[in-house]
């Protein structure tokens, strides 16, 4: 890495750490039912909570007004204290996007005045600056599908959200790798493509992770290997939508099935991945990047296993996400060592 990039360096890097942050925190959102205890949506009265009784009665007012309250919250003695619960981690997820948003802002615009920024960073980095604001709104575009008729989140709606924020860090990391790593070595292209394939089936499973997240489904069919005594493949994943590709994407069953089934596929892709690089002479940072791809997908598949046996308890679902995120930085990290 050069001198004159360090700076820039740690910048990005530590944009990947914010991100993963929000990422962590959106998790706790999600599991704790809280993304929808803001109904509205404004840059600056958003900033702080609200400072007074009365200012907490008026939101609580307004939340009673949307269907998760009235569909609900309202049948299970829902009081202020535990509407101020989850309103302080849908506000703290958002507050951190704030966060995000100034210490991606300032320093670039700091980097531009002093020409710390080579041109292709800075294309770069308008990109980043174009999908942090994507981001945001697809948040917004996440939360209204809830505040309609619905009292939950379209699923789609909550995947794309999630997997755009895995995307963003992976984009992040990958721009950061460029910089620490100047010198273009040569490509194993054999590897390369076969890393390609992989980081695909990885980003479906996250689309899927979404997917299970958004339907509730990791609490059903709560066993494994099989999905029930005896049935590998639950009847219901293709019987509860019209269409067998509904059932795929919309039923709760055969969403489970998919991400159950893509799992033994990125395992079994990260090992064709490992063996046959024993054909090549690697780099002791290619290695490294393969060695840790193997242990967080088994870690990773193991934890899936357990989340789906205990149907779903707060701190393995959300342990299971960060393991995700790991491995997709383990996953960026060797595929941008074998293509440059």
């Amino acid at each position: 890495m050069k001198k004159e990039n360090k700076s820039v360096v740690l910048w990005l890097l530590l944009g990947c750490v914010l991100v993963f942050v929000m990422v962590v925190v959106g998790g706790i959102t999600r599991l704790t039912n809280s993304g929808l205890s803001m109904t509205d949506w404004h840059l600056i009265t958003d900033t702080f909570p609200p400072l007074t009784d009365a200012k907490w009665q008026a939101a609580f007012d307004q939340y009673k007004q949307f269907p998760e309250y009235q569909k609900i919250n309202s049948l299970n003695g829902f009081t202020l204290s535990d509407y101020k619960f989850i309103y302080f981690w849908e506000w703290f997820h958002r507050l951190i996007g704030r966060v995000i948003g100034l210490v991606f802002m300032v320093p670039f615009v700091y980097f531009l005045v002093q020409k710390k920024i080579d041109n292709p960073t800075r294309k770069k980095c308008y990109i980043l600056l174009g999908m942090g604001a994507l981001q945001g709104f697809f948040g917004w575009f996440m939360v209204k599908s809830g505040l309609i008729d619905n009292p939950d989140v379209s699923h789609f709606r909550l995947s794309l959200h999630l997997t755009f924020a895995f995307v963003t860090f992976a984009y992040t990391l990958w721009v950061a790798l460029d910089l620490i790593y100047p010198t273009r070595n040569e490509v194993l292209v054999p590897m390369k493509r076969l890393a390609r394939i992989t980081l695909v089936f990885l980003l479906l499973q996250i689309i899927y992770g979404g997917f299970v997240a958004g339907l509730n489904a990791g609490l059903i069919h709560n066993h494994w290997p099989l999905m029930s005594d005896g049935q590998f493949i639950h009847e219901t994943v293709f019987i509860e939508q019209k269409t067998l590709f509904l059932n795929l994407v919309e039923g709760k069953s055969g969403v489970q099935f998919v991400h159950r089934t893509v799992a033994y596929i990125v395992v079994g892709l990260i090992l064709l991945l490992f063996f046959k690089s024993k054909a090549y002479t690697l780099s002791k940072e290619q290695q490294t990047g393969l060695n840790a791809l193997v242990a967080l997908v088994f870690l990773q598949f193991t934890l899936g296993v357990f989340t789906l046996l205990y149907s779903v308890p707060l701190w393995l679902g959300l342990t299971h996400q960060i393991v995700a995120f790991l491995l997709l930085t383990a996953m960026t990290y060797t595929l941008h060592r074998f293509s440059k």
